[in-house]
């Protein structure tokens, strides 16, 4: 080797072995939805699928095998469950109580470094998220909502945290890590009547633009980004629900912790995306992860950074979502941590207490098992809540009290996305309590009604009925009817109120899961009708729905210029106020549903295998049995833990 050779080696082999390397693991929990415990309230019964006090296990175990690490949620944490319930009932009867939220005293025993905000922690109202953050012994960050009367971010937009970490050789080192967090400015429609007048949001994207840099010029070596927003690689537009793939352009960002649309990443969902790789779990090169939803998974990234020229750069990293639970084997990958259980124990108890106050009866069983097939007792009941409220708000309105009422309503809870076969209702007929109507509608959603004609109401239908994937009437091989991957329970509204239809599944969707029109040709849709007569496209309606549906304007005829009612009720107080006052005019509350829609039969030249998945209990095998209104017949449980049915929807050749 000559001199000049072997000098040259020399240089960059002194360079590499003087290098300071610092390996980082990163874990994020999102979308706990206040499940703090592994604790099915429903079922009252522990569960092994869900739960913080599960997380909180693997979180030590991911910590234990790294030196370094740091800890971080992104939202959706104080609204969704029981125990979400019962605490907000406490704020509500106590203005002055100051006690800790349960979400926080979970989060405080595991010592978070930092925590970013979700759209579901404005449904409360401003007042009552300012007193829960307060509990908070670690730093709340978000950077895209502004105060209306300063111009200024409304919380603080990121923080700089000077971290003590321990390099590969065994010496400490200090990483200055920069945190900014997002939400979706979606929120503001969402929340309007707590936000309206107060707050105001940016785009994400331009936003991260504006402050990454100078989170980077303040001296941060490391920059992370806590995004409340899912990954969708449509063409980039301002205020993008779910920004994340261009949010990864952005210059200086280091790694992305996102959440929201509470799905796996790195995941299946996400093949064959351009800038996607699967593998590493990186979004256009930079490391990303998404854990699930109710603390199923922990999301974590690993990052390898050496430092050059007193600067640390990334050369490596890799991003997983490590499950509590094994779907496939159907066991737990971790117990749950007893301490997290024990800060909890009071607000348990509590909890369990107040879901079991009860306030009326029901007439029949209330289970949401077929709820995706035929006409279903729970979305009845919650429609007939809805239709009353409005009937009784419009009394007296010369533009509203003579337009016919009806209502939509999504089944929340009758199978989840394909990943919780536990995710279903299962009422027994009889006494109906705070629990019964938690579990009949989950979310703090409010009433809002719109004024929309026969036209947008058939429109608003053919988004609903993208949830089914077309059938092939020549195809004899087994044919699944729903589209779990795409669509999304919350977008299937069934309409009620002297409203009848059919839906034409073989027929291709007219919109795709977003409500895109794809297919202008096509009409699902069939037999509508009002009063059992052909609907009038010009017929005015007042259709009760939520703010969350009723403000967005994605379905036809919704959106904030057709609002007639925007009532600062939620949709859970009017129908356990429905269910006490029918209770005791009659003795029980009426539940069989009026079967106003169903899958339009199928004339088809071969014999079908048409296919769902539902819930895997006895009861609701029983169920099947006593109320299918089409030949069912159990095939299996899939690998996931759903029970697999063949349907019939043929009519005799």
């Amino acid at each position: 080797m000559t001199t000049l050779k072997w000098g040259l080696f020399a240089s960059l082999f002194i360079h590499v072995a003087c290098a300071n390397t610092v390996d980082l693991r990163i874990l994020e929990t999102s979308d706990i939805h206040a499940n703090m415990m592994d604790y099915d309230f429903y079922k009252d019964d522990y569960t092994q699928r869900f739960g913080f006090t599960r997380t909180a296990s693997l979180i030590r175990k991911m910590q234990n095998e790294v030196k370094n690490s740091v800890l971080v949620d992104n939202g959706d944490l104080i609204q969704g469950s029981p125990m979400a319930d019962w605490a907000y009932s406490n704020y509500l009867n106590d203005l002055n109580d100051q006690r800790t939220h349960p979400a926080y005293k979970a989060l405080n025993a595991m010592h978070y470094t930092v925590g970013g905000l979700g759209n579901h922690e404005f449904n409360y109202g401003l007042d009552f998220l300012n007193r829960v953050l307060a509990g908070a012994t670690f730093p709340y960050i978000n950077a895209n909502i502004f105060d209306v009367k300063t111009d200024k971010p409304y919380f603080r937009p990121y923080v700089i945290i000077d971290t003590l970490v321990i390099d590969r050789d065994g010496k400490p080192q200090h990483l200055k890590i920069g945190y900014i967090s997002f939400v979706p400015p979606q929120v503001m429609e969402w929340d309007k009547n707590n936000l309206s007048g107060k707050v105001y949001a940016k785009d994400i994207t331009e936003t991260a633009k504006l402050f990454v840099p100078k989170i980077k010029a303040e001296g941060a070596d490391v920059i992370i980004v806590i995004a409340h927003s899912g990954l969708s690689s449509e063409p980039y537009k301002l205020m993008a629900e779910n920004s994340v793939y261009y949010l990864s352009t952005v210059k200086d960002i280091d790694a992305i912790l996102f959440g929201h649309t509470h799905s796996i990443f790195p995941g299946k969902n996400f093949n064959n995306i351009a800038g996607i790789d699967n593998h590493n779990g990186l979004v256009n090169g930079i490391p990303a992860v998404m854990p699930g939803q109710w603390g199923d998974h922990l999301g974590v990234i690993d990052l390898t950074l050496e430092q050059r020229e007193g600067r640390w750069h990334v050369i490596q990293s890799k991003s997983q979502a490590k499950p509590i639970f094994d779907t496939i084997n159907n066991k737990a990958l971790v117990d749950p941590d007893q301490s997290v259980r024990a800060v909890l124990v009071d607000d348990f108890k509590q909890t369990r207490h107040y879901m079991g106050r009860i306030i009326g009866e029901s007439s029949d069983d209330l289970f949401s098992t077929l709820a995706l097939v035929q006409d279903d007792p729970t979305i009845q009941l919650i429609n007939n809540a809805q239709i009353d409220y409005v009937k009784y708000y419009i009394q007296g309105d010369p533009d509203l009290a003579n337009l016919p009422v009806i209502s939509a309503v999504a089944p929340f809870k009758a199978g989840s996305r394909k990943n919780d076969p536990t995710a279903y209702i299962e009422i027994p007929k009889g006494k109906l309590s705070v629990k019964s109507v938690a579990d009949l509608y989950v979310y703090a959603n409010t009433l809002a009604a719109v004024k929309i004609n026969g036209t947008k109401l058939k429109e608003w239908l053919e988004c609903s009925a993208g949830l089914f994937n077309q059938v092939d009437i020549q195809d004899t091989q087994p044919q699944y009817l729903i589209n779990w991957q795409k669509f999304r329970l919350y977008n299937f509204d069934i309409i009620d109120g002297g409203i009848g239809y059919e839906i034409d599944i073989t027929q291709p969707p007219r919109y795709d899961e977003n409500c895109q029109l794809i297919n202008p040709n096509s009409q699902r849709i069939k037999n509508l009708t009002f009063n059992a007569k052909p609907i009038d496209s010009k017929q005015n309606f007042i259709l009760a729905s939520n703010n969350y549906r009723a403000l967005t304007g994605i379905f036809p005829g919704s959106g904030e210029q057709n609002i007639v009612i925007n009532s600062p009720d939620p949709v859970k107080e009017i129908l356990a106020r429905y269910i006490e006052k029918v209770t005791l005019q009659q003795g029980k509350v009426e539940v069989q549903p009026d079967n106003n829609w169903r899958l339009r039969p199928i004339t088809s030249p071969v014999i079908l295998d048409l296919r769902i998945e539902t819930s895997p209990t006895l009861e609701a095998k029983a169920y099947i049995d006593k109320h299918a209104q089409y030949p069912m017949s159990y095939l299996n449980n899939d690998s996931v833990g759903y029970a697999v049915y063949r349907i019939n929807l043929q009519t005799e050749n």
